[in-house]
């Protein structure tokens, strides 16, 4: 059973297509990112995930069927726009909103302070939320999303303000939810954690998903027929190299239509004048394909 799936989903404002035949899944335990620029629909597809707004057409079903009141509680949501009380104390502020997925007010509080400890933030419990850092905010923000121990968590954003240290923390409890069975779907711009995090992805322009795979296979769409390769030696006049070029400290050799890898390889290592100490495929960042998706590229197999 998928935890979500989206089929066919549309969604238009005032004439203005907002979500064009959205389709997708989250399965349980897995992390899964939702990409693209600003304005794409990925904000306005989440809310209807969530039954904040309803699809003109198109199906959505959350935990094996349509979402309820039950459900709502089983997911744990971080919006972008944050939504801390913040003339409350930081641990009052946490009870109460765990009390508003029905966690018992001393159940809630014991997690709380367990939470808080753990993110090193046991010291601020009795502050009020104002009195915070954006970053400490942050990670109050992102206690109140799984203080119920939803099985679906939905984050947007979830490393805003947060420094290195912290990063690592929200990280390493996001793949904690995911090694126990929980699905999370992640939306960020931070490329880097992406293809760090997750398994699975889709990527939103102009309404309509235009990458939906795994990294591999996303990266694979968009790959060069190209090599890395560093050593010694000169990397120039191999059959089959068309062009070499500096790759952040790398050469990449462009290959000509057709020649495989491997017969690079083994023409380099025959050589004896050349002395290889790395060897990969060129495949690009996912900060690279953003860019050419948002400005309309969608990969050789669109």
């Amino acid at each position: 059973m998928a935890m979500i799936h989206v089929d066919n989903v549309k969604k238009s404002f005032a004439g203005t297509d907002a979500v064009r035949g959205v389709s997708f899944r989250v399965e349980p335990g897995e992390l899964f990112g939702v990409l693209g620029p600003n304005g794409a629909g990925k904000t306005t597809t989440i809310r209807m995930i969530l039954d904040i707004l309803r699809p003109d057409s198109g199906t959505i079903e959350v935990l094996g069927g349509a979402i309820n009141e039950e459900k709502k509680n089983r997911i744990g949501y971080l919006p972008e726009e944050r939504g801390l009380y913040r003339n409350l104390k930081v641990l009052d502020c946490m009870v109460y909103l765990a009390t508003l997925k029905g966690i018992d007010r001393a159940e809630a509080k014991k997690r709380a302070l367990a939470y808080l400890e753990r993110v090193e933030l046991g010291h601020v419990a009795g502050k009020k939320v104002n009195e915070l850092s954006r970053g400490m905010q942050q990670k109050v923000q992102f206690g109140t999303t799984i203080i119920h121990e939803p099985e679906i968590v939905i984050v947007d954003e979830p490393f805003a303000a947060l420094d290195p240290v912290n990063t690592r923390m929200v990280k390493d409890l996001l793949f904690d939810m995911r090694r126990d069975g929980h699905a999370v779907l992640m939306c960020t711009h931070q490329m880097h954690l992406v293809e760090e995090m997750c398994d699975r992805l889709v990527m939103f322009n102009q309404g309509e998903i235009v990458l939906n795979g795994s990294l591999k296979e996303v990266k694979q769409r968009f790959a060069p027929n190209a090599v890395l390769v560093e050593g010694t030696g000169s990397f120039s006049e191999i059959p089959g190299v068309i062009s070499v070029q500096n790759h952040n400290g790398s050469q990449q050799l462009n290959l000509a239509e057709g020649v495989n890898p491997q017969s690079i390889l083994h023409t380099l290592v025959q050589r004896p004048d050349v002395i290889l100490d790395r060897f990969e495929v060129a495949m690009p960042s996912l900060d690279d394909i953003f860019v050419r998706v948002a400005g309309g590229d969608r990969g050789s197999d669109a």
